[in-house]
C-alpha cells in the first residue's frame, strides 16, 4: 500500500530537498505551491520542474493575493535588503518575513491532506541556516500539529493522526544540499532569490538571474560552498 504525503513546495532548495526525501521514503507526492503575488513568483516555474522531476501524483498551485495585506518586502513595495557576504543575524526578523505565511500555507496543506486522507504533511522548515522567521521554529510546527489534530474531522473521528514532518529542521544548508546530491536531485531546477533581476546579458534561459545579495541568495551560496558543490544556476 502506497503512502500519501502533501508537500509544501516553493521551488527553493529546502522545500525541493524535502520533496526528494519524501519520494525516497516511498511516499506518493502531492505537491502544493502558492501564487500569492510574491515578488519572486518566478519560483513557481521551479516548483513545476521539481514536481515533475519527482513524479508528483498531483501538483496544485493555489492563487491568492497577499499584497492586499502587505507588510513584507516580498508582498509590498518595500525594498529587499541587500548585503555582501553578511546574512541577517538570528533573532532579528527581517522585512522579508511574510506575516503568518507558513500558517496560511500549512492550513491549505491540512485541508488537502484531510481530503486525501494523507496523514503526513512535509515542510522544508529549517531552524539552523534560516532568516529567523518565527514560523520555522520547532515549537511552532509542534503547535500546528497539535491544532491539526484538534481541528479536523478525520482526526477527531480517529481515522488519521496528522504529522507535520520537517526533515531538514536541524540541518545546515550545506548538509541539506549534500543530502539532495546524494539522492541524485538536480538543483538546477531550484530558485532561491527574493529579488530576481532581468538578465540583460542574455545568459539565463529563464530571462532572470539571482541578485546574489539577498539573505536567500547568501544562504544558498553558503550552502553550496559548504557542500563543496558548484551551484548549477551560476554555471
Amino acid at each position: 500500500m502506497t503512502k500519501k504525503a502533501v508537500i509544501l513546495l516553493s521551488g527553493g532548495i529546502d522545500s525541493s530537498t524535502t520533496a526528494a526525501i519524501a519520494k525516497a521514503e516511498g511516499y506518493d507526492i502531492y505537491a502544493l505551491s502558492f501564487d500569492y503575488a510574491q515578488r519572486h513568483r518566478l519560483e513557481l516555474e521551479s516548483a513545476k520542474k521539481v514536481a515533475e522531476s519527482l513524479g508528483a501524483k498531483k501538483h496544485l498551485i493555489i492563487k491568492f493575493d497577499l499584497r492586499e495585506i502587505g507588510g513584507s518586502a516580498l508582498t509590498a513595495d518595500i525594498e529587499v535588503p541587500k548585503k555582501v557576504g553578511h546574512i541577517s543575524p538570528i533573532g532579528h526578523i527581517p522585512v522579508t518575513y511574510v506575516p503568518a505565511r507558513n500558517t496560511i500555507f500549512l492550513s491549505f496543506a491540512l485541508g488537502w491532506a484531510e481530503v486525501l486522507e494523507a496523514p503526513d504533511i512535509f515542510i522544508g522548515a529549517n531552524a539552523v541556516d534560516y532568516s529567523g522567521y518565527p514560523d520555522c521554529r520547532p515549537e511552532y510546527l509542534k503547535a500546528f500539529e497539535e491544532m491539526a489534530n484538534l481541528a479536523t474531522r478525520v482526526s477527531v473521528e480517529g481515522k488519521i493522526k496528522f504529522k507535520i514532518k520537517a526533515p531538514l529542521l536541524y540541518m545546515t544548508k550545506g548538509e541539506i544540499i549534500r543530502k539532495g546530491a546524494e539522492m541524485g536531485f538536480d538543483y538546477s531546477f531550484t530558485w532561491s532569490c527574493y529579488d530576481p533581476q532581468k538578465d540583460i546579458g542574455h545568459i539565463s534561459p529563464i530571462g532572470h538571474i539571482p541578485c546574489g545579495k539577498c539573505d536567500s541568495c547568501l544562504f544558498r551560496a553558503k550552502g553550496f560552498k559548504e557542500a563543496g558543490i558548484k551551484d548549477p544556476l551560476l554555471s
